[in-house]
C-alpha cells in the first residue's frame, strides 16, 4: 500500500481486525505488512482489549450520555426554588456532553464507513460476486483515502 505512513497502515488494521474481525494475517496481507509487523501492533497496541470493548456499541454510548446528561439536570431541579440552575462547573459539563452527543449523533467515523462497507459488500455479493469484489476495492480506496486526512 503505496503512499500510506506506517501509523495510517495500523490504524487501518486495527479497523480491520476489531470491526471487521480479520485475522491477523489476513489484515496485514490486506494493508500491505509483515504478519510479524501486525502481531508485533497486536501486542503493543492491545487489539484484543479494543475487539472487546467495541461490544459497547455507539447506541450504548450515546444512551449512557443522556443519562449522565439527565442525571445532572434531575440533581439541578432537585434544589430549591429559586437555586435550579447550573453552575459554572455544571455548564461546562452539560455543554460538554451535549457537544460529544451531538457529534456522536452526526458524524460518521472511519468504524461506521467499514461497517456500512461491508454489510454493502455482503448484500451485494448475492446478486454480483463480481461487481461486489470491484466494489470492495473502491471501499479499500474510500477508507484509505479518510485516513490520509
Amino acid at each position: 500500500m503505496a503512499g500510506l505512513t506506517n501509523q495510517q497502515k495500523r490504524e487501518w488494521a486495527e479497523q480491520l481486525i476489531t470491526q471487521q474481525g480479520l485475522s491477523q494475517k489476513e489484515a496485514a496481507e490486506k494493508v500491505g505488512v509483515s504478519t510479524v509487523t501486525l502481531n508485533k501492533w497486536y501486542a503493543k497496541y492491545k487489539w484484543e482489549d479494543l475487539k472487546q470493548s467495541m461490544l459497547v456499541t455507539r447506541q450504548m454510548q450515546l444512551k449512557r450520555l443522556y443519562m449522565q446528561m439527565d442525571e445532572l439536570n434531575s440533581a439541578i431541579m432537585n434544589r430549591e426554588k429559586g437555586k435550579r440552575f447550573a453552575d459554572s462547573k455544571e455548564a461546562d459539563t452539560l455543554s460538554k456532553l451535549a457537544g460529544t452527543i451531538k457529534t456522536m449523533e452526526t458524524e460518521a467515523s472511519i468504524a461506521d464507513v467499514v461497517e456500512v462497507s461491508k454489510r454493502f459488500l455482503d448484500f451485494l455479493r448475492g446478486f454480483s460476486p463480481a461487481k461486489a469484489i470491484e466494489i470492495a476495492g473502491l471501499f479499500d480506496d474510500f477508507v484509505k483515502h479518510l485516513l490520509k486526512r
